[in-house]
């Protein structure tokens, strides 16, 4: 009885205190609208706790894998080149990535706990292989396919799972899961520098595999999903709607610029401090965990300002300082302590390029029952960006030495923040205090 009914409001759509409907409009679309979120409780936070071991374990190791790469150059498989070894680590995290475009839709159908599951056993058992690896290619296939792949199940799960637990501090809790990944950068690489040379490569590695079973304990038992408040269809394994939205296509763009530069310090540092800087083995070493902790914060403090301003607002701003920095880094070859705040400080301002990806993936998305397919095909676009720059830094090094390396690090990290700017105005407009 429809005509009957003829103010009715769908429980989609936005309304005032008398029940009349509100315009839709870009400024009512970037707040979150959903009346049935939790936002906040026991089982929400633990739903947070559970988002931070599965990035711990996901992109924590990608953070890591500059310690593996000079590990791999100097000792395990001293006749390949710096762009041949970063392959591994660039395939691992192109298929972290990558492998959400399918796994996202999986999660929309409601099956977190197997992609949970499946990732965790994928990813230790990667690690166990990769203990055994002698050769290049056995590590393509441990460390670069098997671990890829069980790191995208538990990554797609992390950052999909809360956006349906939290609203009006959605993007300070992915924050905090989200600096798992930092903190995996620093035990990880920590952990394999100091077992390597006592217990050997292959132990060293086993521990790291024993260290990620324990702490996916807690994500395999209380991952648990909530309805969201859509209407329920069947979902596609390959959504390409978002396409259809010039938002979502720039901020897609945008994450894939902006991950070609991203990650080369943290694949790159080790080696740019003992051949450029002319640190000892042990000093050079110890710039990929103060790397990795700098971007605790930068995952932590962003998100928080983020839930305030918006998440596209501090994007650009902290993209165009990571950026600057990249520049920066030229200024800095023989200073421990130079290197050390640079480190810091790059480590901060890019984390949040990591952290506030899904967040601004979920403002820019007004359909829930969609976010994980839309988070899939935005982390396809950035693995891109990965799998192509670190071996493109690795043949700049080769062939223009360390100052092109930088330039491209700054270059396509300053471009990324112009992309997420225009996503921004394209998103809310031209006003400076629209929160977006």
């Amino acid at each position: 009885q429809d005509h009957a009914l003829p103010h009715r409001i769908p429980t989609h759509t936005p309304h005032d205190k008398e029940g009349a409907p509100l315009e839709i409009s870009p400024s009512h679309l970037s707040q979150p609208p959903q009346p049935g979120i939790p936002d906040g409780g026991f089982m929400a936070w633990l739903q947070v706790a559970c988002g931070f071991f599965m990035f711990f374990n996901s992109w924590g190791l990608i953070n890591a894998f500059g310690v593996w790469q000079t590990y791999y150059t100097t000792t395990l498989l001293p006749s390949s080149s710096n762009s041949a070894v970063s392959w591994i680590g660039s395939l691992e995290a192109f298929l972290l990535c990558c492998s959400t475009v399918f796994l996202g839709p999986l999660f929309d159908r409601g099956h977190a706990r197997a992609l949970v599951r499946a990732g965790s056993c994928l990813l230790v058992l990667g690690l166990l292989m990769t203990s055994l690896c002698t050769t290049y290619w056995q590590l393509i296939l441990a460390q670069g396919i098997c671990m890829g792949l069980g790191g995208g199940a538990l990554f797609i799960v992390s950052v999909a799972i809360i956006p349906s637990y939290f609203s009006t501090q959605r993007a300070f809790a992915i924050g905090i899961a989200a600096s798992g990944s930092s903190l995996g950068g620093v035990i990880y690489p920590i952990l394999f520098h100091r077992l390597q040379p006592r217990i050997g490569f292959g132990w060293a590695t086993r521990v790291i595999a024993f260290l990620a079973l324990a702490t996916l304990l807690l994500p395999c038992a209380c991952i648990r999903t909530r309805p969201t408040t859509t209407p329920t269809r069947r979902k596609k394994l390959l959504d390409l709607s978002g396409f259809r939205e010039r938002p979502f296509c720039l901020f897609c763009l945008a994450a894939f610029i902006g991950f070609l530069g991203l990650y080369v310090p943290f694949f790159y540092i080790n080696e740019f401090g003992s051949e450029a800087a002319g640190l000892s083995p042990t000093l050079a070493f110890y710039l990929l965990p103060i790397l990795s902790s700098g971007s605790i914060v930068g995952c932590i403090l962003p998100s928080f300002i983020a839930d305030h301003a918006g998440p596209l607002n501090v994007l650009s701003i902290c993209t165009a300082v990571a950026g600057l920095l990249g520049f920066c880094w030229m200024a800095i070859h023989h200073t421990l302590s130079g290197l050390i705040v640079w480190a810091l400080l790059y480590g901060a301002f890019s984390g949040a390029f990591v952290s506030l990806q899904p967040s601004t993936v979920v403002s820019i998305t007004d359909d829930m029952g969609v976010v994980g397919g839309r988070l899939g095909i935005n982390t396809f676009c950035a693995a891109l960006g990965i799998l192509i720059g670190n071996p493109v830094a690795g043949i700049i090094v080769g062939r223009g030495g360390w100052v092109g390396l930088q330039a491209f690090c700054g270059g396509t990290l300053l471009a990324g923040a112009v992309l997420v700017m225009v996503t921004r105005w394209s998103r809310v407009g031209h006003g400076i205090r629209e929160k977006a």
